[in-house]
């Protein structure tokens, strides 16, 4: 039985426990190594989540192993340790959520086996405004990310025709997600009912491919264009989180290019990333999802793509919002600005006599 490690991070000091648990067994991948990943890749994950209630997905006993979600922060927490209240109607009572603003937020919540983080799409500050529209594009066997893949372009284009910018990322596990910041004023209302009239328009021009219906029997070989995930109740795998699987995969962001090398190539091995991987396409790469904080962009109007749904459906003429986008010229591509990451905090530790115990 091992001793906690009691270390400094950022002037706070924290006791950190059972880091030679094995949390991957698959893997041989430890609490420890859980731990230093997420000190390791703060300076680019911190920003993402700064300010936003936080859903911890807890594996006290490893990835392979039961887990819980925890909503309100734990009593026992540092008093340093800030937190939101939020009221929560379903639960006619107000939850405080974490908020990891900082290194030593984050480091703790690495300590209770928080292996994914989740966080909401609005800040805690306007907690009814998101400040993005995601997508989330979860494949039904055999279907993999290959087939995402397509389903991603066709979303990119579709917000093309719009002048909107989209960014792809892993979600760490078996799909594609896209994300299209707003940072403007809007309601989930808006974004939900917009994301759900694209998935069914994609469903209704694809649908040997995609599929709106959130049933599992209709999924099979057939992308699911989540659009559900746009609600204040809901949060989706935050960017750069590890995910819960046999290996410690990365929700990472990736370029578009990447996708549609995916999809030329038909291998979905291109787009699995694992800690260290993740780490290394930050320090060679920056963060590729800096833009989504703070690109101030306005949800298109509902009615334009209500209407082509309508019209389409009722057989009339005309030609259909993902037809014109896949039909108008890729405009020239922007170099994304590199980021120069910054550089990683490390923490100093000593070990101090004490009884282990359990997270």
């Amino acid at each position: 039985m091992s001793a906690p490690t009691i270390v400094e991070v950022q002037g706070r000091k924290l006791s950190l426990t059972n880091l030679d648990k094995v949390l991957y067994p698959s893997a041989a991948f430890t609490k420890g190594q859980v731990v230093d990943y997420y000190v390791r890749i703060a300076p680019v994950l911190v920003p993402h989540l700064a300010g936003r209630p936080l859903t911890m997905k807890r594996y006290p006993g490893g990835a392979d192993q039961e887990y819980f979600f925890e909503k309100n922060a734990p009593m026992h927490r540092p008093d340093w340790v800030k937190t939101a209240p939020v009221w929560s109607e379903g639960n006619k009572r107000t939850i405080n959520y974490l908020l990891a603003n900082d290194l030593p937020t984050l480091v703790w919540i690495a300590n209770l086996a928080s292996i994914e983080l989740h966080p909401s799409l609005s800040l805690s500050t306007d907690i009814a405004t998101p400040t993005m529209i995601v997508f989330d594009l979860d494949p039904g066997p055999p279907a993999n990310i290959v087939q995402c893949s397509q389903v991603g372009l066709w979303v990119r284009e579709i917000f093309d025709h719009f002048g909107l910018q989209t960014f792809p990322k892993t979600s760490g596990s078996k799909g594609l997600q896209i994300y299209i910041p707003l940072n403007t004023k809007t309601t989930y209302e808006q974004t939900k009912s917009f994301a759900h009239a694209l998935a069914r328009l994609l469903e209704h021009e694809h649908s040997e491919l995609v599929v709106s219906d959130m049933k599992k029997a209709v999924r099979s070989n057939k992308v699911f264009v989540d659009w559900s995930q746009n609600d204040q109740h809901k949060t989706t795998i935050s960017v750069y989180s590890l995910r819960a699987r046999e290996h410690p995969t990365v929700s990472t962001p990736v370029t578009w290019d990447e996708v549609e090398q995916v999809l030329k190539k038909k291998d979905a091995g291109r787009l699995v990333f694992e800690a260290k991987d993740a780490l290394a396409r930050v320090e060679k790469m920056g963060d590729l999802f800096e833009p989504v904080q703070k690109l101030k962009q306005k949800l298109p109007q509902l009615a334009g793509l209500a209407a082509e749904s309508k019209k389409e459906k009722e057989g009339g003429e005309g030609v259909s919002i993902v037809a014109q986008a896949q039909a108008r010229p890729r405009a020239e591509k922007k170099t994304p600005t590199k980021t120069t990451p910054t550089k990683t905090t490390k923490t100093k530790g000593k070990s101090a006599p004490a009884k282990r115990r359990k997270v």
